[in-house]
């Protein structure tokens, strides 16, 4: 849990509060099906089948265990979960010491795109967020076959200035 975040938040989208939280144990399930809820993930084996739950029970437990770890759920009125984020906060020594929040998993319930609540999560974590931690820098990966989300990240600031790479061991 990165401790500096002041959260519970109350997010509006297009006229709509949502509220934007930690997320807890109790979140499991959502998260499982958010991840599941999207065709790249799905591709790479997140299903949120029964037989997996202790593998992200335990992943969950470790980033909430983490002081440089957060993940965010926003949620609406009835407490449905409809979108979550995954931040950390890394301190460095490049740019002069500066810290980045690193924004990763970003998931919006497919059946919520489109509400503004992916816009209204990402201008928190631009401004408020970002302050809360010290970040100097905001960054983020996205996968090269998700063109609407670059879409999305670039109509917000975000600028595609770097490329990635990943290398999976085993």
């Amino acid at each position: 849990m990165i401790s500096t975040l002041n959260l519970p938040v109350v997010l509006n989208a297009e006229g709509r509060d949502f509220a934007l939280r930690r997320a807890s144990e109790n979140d499991l399930q959502p998260l499982m099906l958010l991840l599941a809820d999207d065709p790249i993930s799905a591709g790479r084996g997140d299903q949120a089948i029964v037989a997996d739950t202790p593998a992200y029970r335990s992943a969950l437990a470790a980033v909430l265990e983490d002081p440089s770890n957060e993940i965010i759920v926003v949620v609406d009125d009835g407490g449905r979960v409809l979108a979550t984020m995954q931040l950390t906060r890394i301190p460095g020594m490049a740019r002069r010491g500066a810290t980045r929040l690193l924004v990763e998993a970003v998931r919006v319930r497919s059946d919520s795109r489109s509400l503004g609540v992916g816009t209204a999560m990402m201008r928190w974590v631009t401004g408020p967020a970002a302050a809360m931690v010290g970040a100097d820098l905001i960054q983020l990966t996205s996968d090269e076959a998700r063109t609407d989300a670059h879409r999305f990240y670039e109509r917000l600031g975000f600028v595609g200035s770097h490329r990635g790479f990943k290398y999976k061991v085993g």
